[in-house]
Formats: C-alpha cells, structure tokens, sequence
C-alpha cells in the first residue's frame, strides 16, 4: 500500500494536530513530495509550516508557490517576501502563481504593490492576465487608481475577469458610478456577464441604496436565468435588497436560497443591522445558529453591534461565549465590537477587561475604550488612556479625537480639551469635522464660555449645522443667556424648519423665562406649518426577550396592565424640575 494511502484518514485530522506532530509525521514522508505537498494544503501556523517545508530536499516552483500562498493568508504576510528572496537565491524561477499571492500579502501588510513591478516585468509575467487582474485589485486598494487604470487598458487581452477586477477596484473604494460606467463599457464591448460580476453590480446598488437599479439587474441578468443561481447569487441578492431597506424581499429571496452559508446568513444580519432593525438581526443569528452554520468574524461583529445599539447585554455575553466556543480568533475587529459592546449595555468594567487582553490593538480598539470611559462621564479615565495610547506610539484618527473631546465636554475640562483640538489640527493635521466644533462648543458653553463658543461657531472654516447651534443653546439654557438663546432658536427653525424639535426648543425657552404667549404662538406655528413631533421609542429586555414601546401605542399585548401600573407610580410621584438643566426635546 502507497504512502498516499497511509495518509487519507490522516487529511482529515491535520489541521488539529501540533506542531511537533506535524514535523514528525513530515519527516516519515519525506521522499515522498505528493505526501508533503498534501500536509502542506491544511491550515497552520507559520512554524509548522516552515517546519514541512525544510523536508524538501529541492522544492520545485510549485512547492514555493503553496508555500508563498500559504503565508500570505496567514496573519503574518509580510513574511512571504523572505520565503520569495530565498526561493530566488536557490535560482527557481517563480511561476504565473507566485506573484498574485506575493501581491496579496504587499496588500494585507500595506506595503506598495509597486516594488513587486520591476520582477513582474523581468519574469515576463506583465503580459499575464491571471497576474495583472491581482496586480490592478491590489492597486486599487493602495488607492493608486490611475495606475490601476492604466495598467488594465494596457492588457492585450481583457475578459470577463479583468472588467470584474477595474468594477470591484472601483466599487471597493466607494467610486460607484466610475464602477458602473466601466459595467456599461463592458456590455457595449460585448463581453458577457458572469456570477461575479453580477454580485459586484448588486453590491454596489445596496451600498448606494437604489433599490431600483439593484431590481433591473436581479431581474436582467438572475430571473431570466441569464446567470445560474447559486449561493452568491443568493446572498448577493439578500444583500442588496436588505441594505436598500426592502425587509420583506430580502427575506423572500433568502428563503428560496436552496442552501445558505455563512455568507447569506451575515447578508442578512448586516443588512438589518444597518437599516436600524437590531432586533431581527440578534434573531436571525439565533436561527442562523440553530441550523448549525458556523459565524464568522464579520457574523458575530455585526451580532454585537445590534447589541450594542438596544442595550441587549444577555444575548451580548451570549454572542462572547460563542467567540470562544467556535474558537473564533480575538482579533482587533472582534475585540472592538466587544469593547463597544459592554461599554454601551454599561459594563465598562467588563469592555476594559476585553481591551486589556486583547492582543495587537490598533487605534480603533483604542478608540472604542477611550469613547467608552466618556460615555460612563471618567473623563479622567478617557484622557489618561488617550496619553497612554499616545505613549505606545499609535496615532489618533478624527474619532479618537472625538471621544476625548466629548469626554472633557462632559467632564468640564476645558483646558485639556482646548489641548487636544489644538494636538487635532497641528500635531496629527486632521480636519475638525461638524461633530468636533459641535463638541468645542459644548464644551465651551457648559462652562460659560458662551462668547468664545459664539466666536468659534463663527470662525469655523466649514458652515455650521443645526448640531452646532443646538450645542450652544442648550449652553443659553443652562446659563439662562435668554436673548442669545431666543436668537439661536429662531436660527435653529430656519435651518431645520420640517424639525418638530426646534419648536420645542424655543417654546420651552419663552416658558422658562415667562414669555408665555411666545411660547403660544411658537406651537400654534407648528400646527399651521403640518410639524408633528416624532413619538419617543423604547427597548426594554426582560428574561432575554426584546419588548419595543412607542409613545401613545397601545398594540403591545400586555398594554393595559401596564398602563394601569403606571398610573399607580403616577399617583405616588410628584415633579421636580429643579436640577434639570435641559428639556428632554433638546438632546
């Protein structure tokens, strides 16, 4: 019986095995390169399989390839070069294989694609389709779009591949219409379409939100039966229809799927998650799990964020729990979302607790603490992080500056946050955004600095919004600088005039200062312009079920128990107003 025989009942096992295992069951087959070229096919660390490789006494270009590929998808891929150099010193000639998987890594590890030119060319890989449709999508994600470009009108020969390739650059850094335009050049050089293309094409019409676009090409290309249903298809359909907010459609059509992955059940998770429907989302991963489909990282950040968002601690420990029990990988993305996770359902001890052990944390990880030490009002604890972040040599982004701006908005530390406005633009030279200036002045008005907010909101470069004013409203309110208030009131109706909370505003300001008739007149104007006010909404969990209330709405079953209770709290409580410095229309 051949070695190869000897080995199939182990195929199955090896990606569990250790690593020493690995090398000794390698050195047993060691003249035998369809064995080893096997072992080297499964998943594992970078040292076992530097451990399988070294059993070859002279790798054939092949074998360098599995071995570049294999790396370049591992968490380490800058790694692929030295096995590249190596395999260069030992004179193999790398082969149409190594230089995708090489430009893969240069990606992964945000090294410039570029420097791997000069031994595309040499080798005469330059005229390669498989080689250059890599070398365009790695462009595209170093942002280097005209070379991109021009290296795909170049091509000699372009297929259904390589139009593929210029769509998803374009379409992956949010350049939608270019990525359509060339969909069009595409039909009109009578290339035909195919399933990859047509996920793309949809892909951008949910991220775009036109619905009806997205329908034209499910209908042109899927129901006419132009392109074979498939799970990508499926899931690509999903997708679209979800992300344009069309629930029911998205559902319908994930329920035809004849089979669902991973990839269909995330669809729809994500797709829910971003049109604000938290709860479907944390059932759907409840389904998705009982029909025994294993998350991936992209499930289960998803999952946390609709936790996150409703405040569902339970169903969040839960989602942790699973972290562990699919050995899923603790890394900065998944790491992020528990930190943000806890921190929102009011765990900040817990989301600290998931910072600290967690491994290789990168600024939005830092990010997610910092914002999540102001959001419990530690100011103190916010700016001290921001220093010890500072200290382990990570740069901020415009989000990092925003929660420690907010932290000493809400912690009155107005020095430190004039510091760091100042650290924003000179030090890292990023932009202050609306959400920064509407931050300062906040900042500046809760502590009475009420000119300088008023002078800031007037020397900003950009045009303030009504987020802005609003700030420095509530700041009139709390220091009882009516006029100033009275003035920023009717500003704040003229830019949001359809906005039922503005009219609040200013009425509730007339009340403070006795101008009831003002304030008569401000609401009898919202009746004469059609602005109703929204009504309020709700999630309260009990026993790890989700119940959503909205004002004035008497459809849930127990609706009239519970008014009857409230009534009862009613009887026994009585107003206080005295420690309250905003009205509830003003946040």
């Amino acid at each position: 019986m051949s070695a190869v025989t000897h080995l199939s009942p182990l195929t199955h096992t090896i990606s569990s095995i250790s690593s020493g295992f690995t090398f000794s069951l390698a050195r047993s087959f060691s003249h035998d390169s369809l064995c080893l070229n096997k072992l080297l096919a499964y998943p594992k660390d970078i040292a076992s399989i530097s451990l399988l490789f070294d059993q070859f006494d002279q790798p054939s270009p092949q074998q360098w390839d599995i071995i570049i590929r294999d790396i370049s998808s591992s968490s380490q891929p800058e790694k692929s070069l030295l096995f590249y150099i190596v395999m260069r010193r030992n004179g193999v000639v790398p082969t149409k294989h190594t230089f995708p998987s090489l430009l893969k890594s240069f990606s992964k590890s945000k090294r410039n694609p570029l420097q791997l030119l000069p031994h595309i060319v040499k080798y005469g890989m330059d005229s390669d389709s498989f080689v250059r449709n890599s070398l365009i999508s790695v462009l595209f994600s170093s942002l280097d779009v005209q070379l991109a470009r021009q290296v795909f009108d170049e091509s000699t020969q372009t297929d259904v591949v390589s139009w593929t390739a210029l769509i998803n650059g374009y379409l992956k850094i949010d350049c939608f219409i270019e990525g359509l335009k060339c969909f069009k050049e595409m039909r009109l050089k009578c290339v035909k379409t195919c399933g990859m293309t047509v996920v793309s094409i949809l892909g951008a019409a949910g991220k775009m939100g036109n619905v009806w676009f997205g329908r034209s090409i499910h209908g042109l290309y899927v129901e006419t039966g132009r392109i074979k249903w498939d799970v990508f298809i499926g899931s690509a359909i999903v997708d679209m229809y979800s992300k344009c907010g069309v629930y029911g459609e998205a559902r319908k059509y994930f329920d035809q799927m004849p089979s669902k992955n991973v990839v269909s059940w995330t669809a729809l998770i994500a797709g829910h998650l971003r049109c604000n429907r938290y709860n479907e989302a944390i059932i759907f991963f409840q389904d998705m799990l009982m029909e025994k489909v294993r998350p991936s990282d992209f499930t289960i950040t998803s999952v946390l964020a609709a936790c996150a968002e409703i405040g569902d601690l339970i169903h969040g420990r839960c989602v942790h729990g699973h972290i562990s029990r699919y050995k899923l990988e603790m890394n900065s993305e998944v790491g992020t979302a528990l930190i943000n996770m806890y921190a929102k359902c009011g765990c900040l001890n817990e989301a600290f607790m998931v910072f600290k052990k967690l491994c290789g944390k990168d600024v939005y990880a830092w990010t997610a603490m910092i914002n999540g030490f102001a959001m419990h009002g530690d100011a103190i604890g916010s700016l001290n992080l921001f220093n010890e972040m500072l200290s382990s040599g990570i740069h901020p982004n415009e989000v990092t500056f925003l929660g420690v701006l907010n932290a000493c908005s809400h912690g009155g530390l107005v020095d430190e946050g004039r510091k760091v406005f100042t650290m924003m633009k000179q030090r890292y030279d990023l932009e202050p955004g609306l959400d920064h200036y509407s931050c300062m002045v906040d900042m500046l008005g809760r502590a009475g600095y009420l000119e300088e907010a008023k002078k800031m909101i007037g020397d900003m470069p950009i045009e303030p919004t009504a987020r802005v004013w609003a700030a420095l409203f509530g700041a009139c309110m709390i220091h009882k600088a009516y006029d100033l208030g009275e003035y920023i009131g009717k500003h704040l109706i003229k830019l949001q005039p359809k906005h039922s909370g503005r009219y609040a505003l200013l009425a509730n300001l007339y009340s403070r200062c006795q101008k009831l008739d003002s304030a008569a007149e401000i609401r009898k104007l919202m009746k004469v312009k059609g602005v109703k006010k929204i009504p309020g909404c709700s999630w309260i969990e009990i026993n790890g079920a989700i119940h959503e209330f909205t004002a004035f709405d008497s459809s849930h079953y127990e609706s009239y128990s519970l008014n009857e209770m409230i009534d009862c709290f009613i009887a026994q409580m009585r107003l206080d107003c005295s420690f309250f410095a905003f009205d509830v229309d003003m946040e």
